[in-house]
This record gives C-alpha cells, structure tokens and sequence, in this order.
C-alpha cells in the first residue's frame, strides 16, 4: 500500500469514526403529554428509522418500555417531581426499582442505562417546593438500584441552566446560585462518588425569549453574531458560553472534570414569534454541525452527549412558561417531521423519516357556523374550546395569526372536537357548531385531524372503566 492511499483511509475512517461517535452520543427527549398520543410502537420505529439510538423519557412508563425492549436504544427513565416525597421513604425506592427497573432488565429487554430523578427540581419557579424531598429521593434510588444489583445504572438529576450564574459575558465568574449552593454541593459530591454525570439543560430560545435585549444571533451557532472573549476563550453563541459557565461553577469548587449531558436543548415551531420551522431549522442545523464535529466548547473540547428537545408535540403541556411549550417537537403530533434535519449533522437538506402506518380519526372538521342562532354566545363558546384544548396557534406571530375572526373561532371549535376524540357533543357549542368533511386548514395553518390513540386510551382507561363495558357489552348482546 503506498503512502498516499495509507493516508487516504486513515483519513477516511477518522471521518467515519467522527461521524459515528456523533451519531451515537445524539439522544431524544420523548414526552408523551398529548391527548391522543402516537401508538409507542409508531414512536419506536421512527427512533429506529432515523437512527437515534438514545432516548430519555420522563417517567418509566411499562407499556412504553416494552416497545423499547430488545431494540439497542438506550433509555433513561425517570420518577417525576410528583413522586419524589414517595421516593424518601426508602421501602417505596426499592419498590419503584423493582417494578421499573429490574422487570425490565431481562436478557433481551430494555437497555436502561440511566435514572433520571426529578426534572428541574430546583426551578425558582417552584418556590422550593422539592428543595427537601430530591437529594434524599436521589440517595435512596442509588442505595435501591445497587441492592438489586444494577449499580452500573446512573442516577442523577436533571437540573435547568438556573441553578447556575454568572454575568452574561463572563462564563468564568460561573458559580452555583446562592440559594442552592450548598445542597448543589452535596448533590455533586455524591455523583462524583457514584461516577454519574451532571444532566442540565440549556434552551438558547429561552435566553432569547425572556430578554428582549439578548442578541438574536448569538442564539445560533453560524457565527453571525459578536463574539465575547472570556478569559482568553472566545464564545460565539450563548450555548457554549451557558455549558462553560457550569465547568467553571464545578471547576471552582473542585469537579472539574466531571461529566456533563445535555439533557435537553432544541428550538420551538409555534406559539411565538421566533419559534417556527425555518428558525428552527436554522438552530438545528448548527447544532448537528457543531456535535458532529466533536469539537466540544472552548472548556470542555470533545464529543458531548446531547439529548434533543423533543421529539414530538405535546398538545397538553402547560403553557405558563409560554405558548411554545406545546411545540417543542421536530416531528408533529402524529409524528410527521416539519423540517430538513440530519442528525448525523452531514447535510442539512434531508428530510426525517415520519412515522408509518399512523391511524387517524375520521376525515371529520369542526368549524363555526356563521349562519347559526346564539350569535351572542360566540365569546363565550371561544373561551371555554380554548380553556380545554389548544388554541396556541392562535396567537401573534404563530402559525395560524393570519386567520380571521370566523377561522379563529372554526380553528378552536375544531381543535376541541378532536381532542375529545369527535365526539358529536363536542361540535355543539350552543348550535354555532357543524361538522364538515371539507379539509378547514388554511395556507400553512393546519387544521388537525388527531391520531386515533384507541388501544392506548384503552390501556390507560380505569380498571372500573374497562370492567363497566364488558358487563355493558355482555348486557346489550343478552
């Protein structure tokens, strides 16, 4: 082999090794608060499809986790913020990993590899309500997963980017906030001890969002924005500079070199002026650049372990925070991609593979009636469809902003019929109501038919539920 073609395949399996490693250290957040949720098994193929060989899920949910059995794809689960007073006392710990943990860790099952506990405990929005229950919470799971022999399981929490702070310009005065330093310390001790990592989640949308005088380039990673140099390190975008300043809070107080995971990062689509598909395809097209090339931030150089938000649209999500919280999705609710992305991060032109074989509900709309009696019942009617479905896509700058008073109305009577499953009652709204078989979208406004959820609303239904039918059906057929 002469020299020329020695260097040509070394260069060429470098290159395959880079783009592997990335590939292999890129995860999804998988949530799954929507009221007609993709089948799991829909969800899996998809993960499968497209490559992704790591998902994070937000409880430890058996009917999810039997689909994910037995495919390669590694798993975090989790115990949700609700739990964690539960998860004190240490006989309900072993119990949750016994029933979430252990069953599923069959030769041929779920290849868990993390807990998460709690999400975001520590938000200043939660007013300390789980300042008390996470650590002993973190402590007894640990002590229960090591008895039952799985110690090779790591626990840790995922924590928002607030329990950190610094000056917008300097990453090195990172420190932990004031108010959660000491049991931050604590908690990090006792990682660094287990050899877990240190799960955080960064939202550059956020930096945007919540300042209105945040430069808007430094929210992406092109470079068209003004840098900030930093202690002889020079930041170009807001994710690196947020990332450095927690290696500077765990440097200064002696873990320096502990491992972090992104838990999640991502763009938004709707519910906001800055959140749609193009900019979101813009952040996203830096990102999987960025991973894909390994090189890490100016403090951290290196491969990085990132799980994106998220993978789906979550029409019941709480919207405090704001009316993007219920699209965070790269695909739609059904599972259909809105935008080119490459999770390899080699090109930035291919589409995603949607979900297959998905089942809909009827080829059924809701709209108003502007012929219909009761006029004068028309706000009230548009309040109480919007108090009980989702109506974001209402507001300014969003993706259905454009309607007019009688498509706004037509867009919340339809989404508040399909979300009660079409339900003939749920079109009535005082007679202003009709059911239509004509397609009610306009332009890039989608009008949604959800995805009939049958066999999970099934599953999910009460046993008493489940029980009142049979002996209905045995009744009606007697």
């Amino acid at each position: 082999m002469d020299r020329a073609m020695a260097i040509w395949l070394c260069t060429f399996f470098v290159l395959v090794a880079t783009i592997n490693g990335a590939a292999n250290n890129l995860g999804v957040n998988w949530g799954n608060i929507a009221s007609n949720p993709l089948p799991p098994g829909k969800v899996v193929e998809m993960l499968k499809d497209n490559g992704i060989k790591k998902v994070k899920l937000f409880d430890a949910d058996s009917y999810t986790l039997k689909h994910l059995a037995g495919t390669g794809i590694e798993v975090m689960v989790a115990i949700p913020n609700d739990m964690l007073e539960r998860m004190n006392d240490y006989d309900n710990a072993e119990d949750w990993v016994k029933k979430n943990v252990s069953k599923h860790l069959r030769d041929g099952g779920v290849d868990i590899r993390y807990v998460a506990v709690g999400n975001e405990p520590f938000l200043e929005s939660y007013n300390n309500s789980f300042m008390e229950t996470t650590f002993p919470a973190l402590k007894n799971i640990v002590k229960a997963l090591e008895a039952a022999g799985h110690g090779d399981i790591k626990t840790s929490i995922p924590l928002n980017a607030d329990v950190y702070e610094s000056s917008s310009t300097s990453p090195s005065n990172g420190d932990f906030r004031g108010d959660v330093k000491d049991l931050m310390l604590d908690i990090v001790g006792f990682l660094k001890d287990k050899g877990a990592p240190f799960i955080v989640n960064i939202y550059p949308f956020l930096s945007l969002y919540q300042n209105e005088n945040f430069p808007e380039d430094f929210a992406f990673f092109d470079g068209g924005g003004k840098s900030i140099t930093d202690n002889s390190k020079t930041y170009n975008n807001v994710f690196d500079a947020n990332f450095d300043t927690l290696v500077w809070a765990l440097k200064k107080n002696g873990y320096g070199d502990m491992k972090i995971i992104v838990g999640e990062i991502g763009w938004p689509t709707d519910g906001h002026i800055k959140a749609n598909p193009k900019i979101a395809k813009k952040f996203y097209d830096g990102l999987m650049k960025k991973l894909s090339s390994n090189k890490g931030t100016p403090m951290r150089p290196g491969a990085m372990e990132v799980y994106l938000f998220g993978l789906l649209d979550e029409n019941m999500k709480s919207i405090a925070p704001g009316n993007f919280e219920r699209h965070w999705g790269i695909f739609r609710y059904d599972g259909q991609p809105k935008f080119a992305i490459d999770f390899t991060g080699k090109t930035t032109d291919k589409m995603p593979i949607g979900a297959q074989g998905v089942k809909y509900l009827e080829q059924k709309w809701c709209i108003f009636n502007p012929n219909a009696n009761n006029q004068d019942k028309i706000a009230s009617s548009l309040d109480y469809a919007c108090s009980r479905s989702d109506c974001t896509p209402l507001g300014y700058g969003s993706s259905c902003n454009d309607l007019d008073l009688n498509g706004n109305i037509s867009y919340a009577f339809n989404i508040f019929y399909q979300m009660n499953y079409q339900s003939v009652e749920a079109c009535q709204f005082d007679g202003l109501g009709i059911i239509t078989s004509s397609n009610a979208s306009k332009n890039d406004c989608l009008f949604p038919i959800e995805v009939d959820s049958a066999a999970i609303r099934v599953r999910m239904a009460p046993t008493g539920t489940i029980l009142f039918g049979i002996i209905l059906l045995l009744f009606v057929l007697l």
